[in-house]
């Protein structure tokens, strides 16, 4: 073992000099979709993902609002998504017409029938944010539609703003719920939710890989931190401005942008693992050479992270770690604070 064991600076000087075979995160990110080559292989876990944004979008009615929806999804039917995600609270937003509040509460009823008479027909899962009543109390909500059109559940909004709740509108549960797909598990925040740590950090601790976040507003950068600190993907579907889906890294996959200005769809791969570069590093090349094609490790090297991303359906990253003793990101920093905890005791 000792051989084999160089020091920190030496190593990251002869990186610099012969930096050969490693992936480097890419500068720039594009909205081209791609169709796989014949040759190439297509991920376990491929998912992909069709989201929303409202931008420049008005209508006179919540019916006619739902219509222009429906239209703006039929452009991500050719790619046979396998999620969908819309606006909080889309089908009262951008309404010309006034309306009360208990009449746009009443409203949603018959948003999620139609919602989920979509997911069947089409064979997703939906995430539809409207308002939900139960005991008497509304809550702003996210009801969640499998492949058949039935409800998983709902996941209500936390973090709820003064005004909406002058309007009436309850706070909903300290612990947000997860959600078993078919493809993994999901989490869901909504809007003001992004302003608060506790609702991402527990969806992380319950195992959520990909979390949604309808919202009124953007976000911004703050979607991609939520994304790089949690370790899994944060997609975005907003009533203005920008759509985005990001990588665990916190790099955005896809966006919305002038040119697609209402509708965001790609796919992700939920086959990878976020780690520490140190000192993992050292089985990297042992990895190319077992795995070539099939494995892609990706170096962020200012950060000093690295994804390891199964490229192939025969490839499982948890037994890449396993095989060559390498722990995650998450796992890394447990093991270092027992070791500190232990350290200040003696």
């Amino acid at each position: 073992m000792k051989k084999n064991m160089i020091s920190r600076r030496k190593f990251l000087s002869a990186s610099a000099m012969a930096a050969g075979g490693v992936t480097i995160a890419p500068g720039g990110l594009t909205n081209v979709l791609l169709a796989p080559s014949a040759s190439t292989e297509r991920a376990s876990r491929e998912v992909w993902i069709a989201s929303v944004s409202q931008m420049d979008m008005t209508a006179e009615t919540p019916e006619l609002m739902t219509e222009k929806i429906f239209g703006v999804l039929k452009e991500a039917l050719v790619y046979k998504p396998d999620i969908i995600c819309m606006p909080e609270l889309f089908n009262t937003s951008n309404i010309k017409r006034k309306y009360t509040f208990k009449e746009e509460v009443a409203f949603s009823a018959d948003v999620i029938k139609q919602f989920a008479a979509f997911a069947k027909a089409n064979n997703c899962y939906v995430i539809c944010p409207v308002y939900t009543e139960e005991d008497g109390k509304v809550y702003n909500a996210a009801v969640v539609l499998d492949r058949q059109g039935l409800r998983l559940g709902e996941y209500r909004k936390t973090h709820i703003v003064e005004d909406e709740i002058s309007f009436g509108i309850t706070p909903g549960t300290l612990s947000p719920p997860v959600f078993q797909t078919d493809f993994g598990i999901i989490g869901i925040q909504i809007c003001f939710d992004i302003l608060w740590e506790d609702g991402w950090r527990k969806l992380r601790e319950n195992g959520a890989e990909i979390v949604f976040w309808p919202s009124a507003f953007a976000g911004g950068q703050m979607v991609n931190t939520r994304a790089w600190q949690n370790k899994y993907h944060v997609v975005s579907s907003t009533r203005k401005d920008t759509t985005r889906i990001c990588d665990i890294s916190g790099l955005e996959i896809a966006k919305t942008g002038i040119w697609n200005r209402n509708l965001v769809c790609a796919p992700i791969n939920l086959e990878k693992a976020f780690v520490h570069v140190w000192p993992h590093v050292f089985q990297f090349d042992r990895i190319r050479e077992k795995y070539g094609r099939k494995i892609r490790i990706t170096i962020f090297h200012e950060e000093e992270w690295a994804i390891i991303e199964s490229l192939s359906p025969e490839v499982k990253v948890k037994d890449v770690l396993k095989d060559f003793n390498i722990r995650t990101f998450e796992q890394h920093v447990q093991d270092s604070e027992i070791a500190q905890i232990k350290a200040r005791k003696q």
